[in-house]
């Protein structure tokens, strides 16, 4: 496969995601949380970026932006919805745009919950999705600009991806996603397992990410409203999709 994809931690939690094809040598960064953490990848590998795509406009995701269009002179993707709110912006984008990357074509996928104009993109040919803070191994974001319906529907977006599409996502934050999923789903076998594997990872010190949408469809409580062992905890047999997500993010929250 002519496709490397290269993540890295960046500040506290976040991570760094950068694509080269080998072929073409053409490279595109994932976000922007950290310059410094960034640029180290790239003189390491010795690739030079001509594109960054941006999933929403949080500081911690495009505080690197400016500069790497200044060092660089890569072109800057991201939502038109906050096409306001992201520094550098050169085109934005929204549902059913594509992105020409190395003879790839890059789908954008509308995402909002998180932020109100959050996207995910999409490389089918790839089998890959970057998610942003949208959907986390055995989480999902925060909803700081938008309510349950709307996260619910980013969800379901996502959810249904190809099976095996492997996910990159935003932040390290498995680790106590998955001490709380097990409390929503305390009987889901899989998920216990799954819990127990990604103890050891940290504990080694090692990442949790990437994961993929049939992990996710068969673990992460905010993919499971439906599921029987979900209701049956939250004693939310009767309810409805929308009531059952916000009862597990309201927890979550609280977690």
């Amino acid at each position: 496969m002519s496709l490397k994809v290269e993540q890295f931690m960046c500040r506290s939690d976040n991570f760094g995601v950068i694509l080269h094809d080998t072929e073409s040598g053409e490279t595109a960064i994932v976000d922007a949380p950290e310059e410094n953490a960034i640029r180290a990848v790239l003189e390491r590998t010795g690739w030079s970026p001509t594109l960054l795509l941006v999933t929403h406009h949080h500081p911690d995701h495009v505080a690197a932006n400016l500069a790497l269009k200044e060092r660089y002179g890569l072109t800057i993707v991201g939502p038109r919805a906050e096409a306001a709110k992201i520094p550098g912006l050169d085109r934005s984008v929204s549902e059913g745009d594509t992105i020409e990357f190395a003879g790839r074509t890059v789908e954008v996928i509308e995402t909002p919950g998180h932020t109100s104009g959050h996207v995910s993109y999409h490389i089918p040919q790839e089998k890959l999705a970057f998610a942003g803070d949208t959907l986390f191994a055995l989480g999902c974001g925060r909803l700081f600009e938008e309510g349950p319906a709307v996260m619910l529907r980013s969800m379901k977006k996502l959810a249904a991806l190809p099976p095996e599409t492997v996910v990159y996502c935003g932040h390290e934050y498995t680790l106590s996603n998955a001490r709380f999923a097990v409390t929503v789903e305390p009987d889901n076998e899989e998920l216990k397992a799954r819990a127990g594997r990604i103890e050891a990872i940290r504990e080694e010190g090692k990442a949790t990410l990437p994961t993929t949408i049939a992990d996710e469809l068969a673990t992460n409580p905010f993919l499971r409203w439906n599921a029987a062992g979900v209701r049956a905890t939250l004693g939310m047999q009767d309810a409805s999709e929308e009531e059952v997500f916000a009862e597990i993010r309201r927890r979550k929250d609280n977690f």
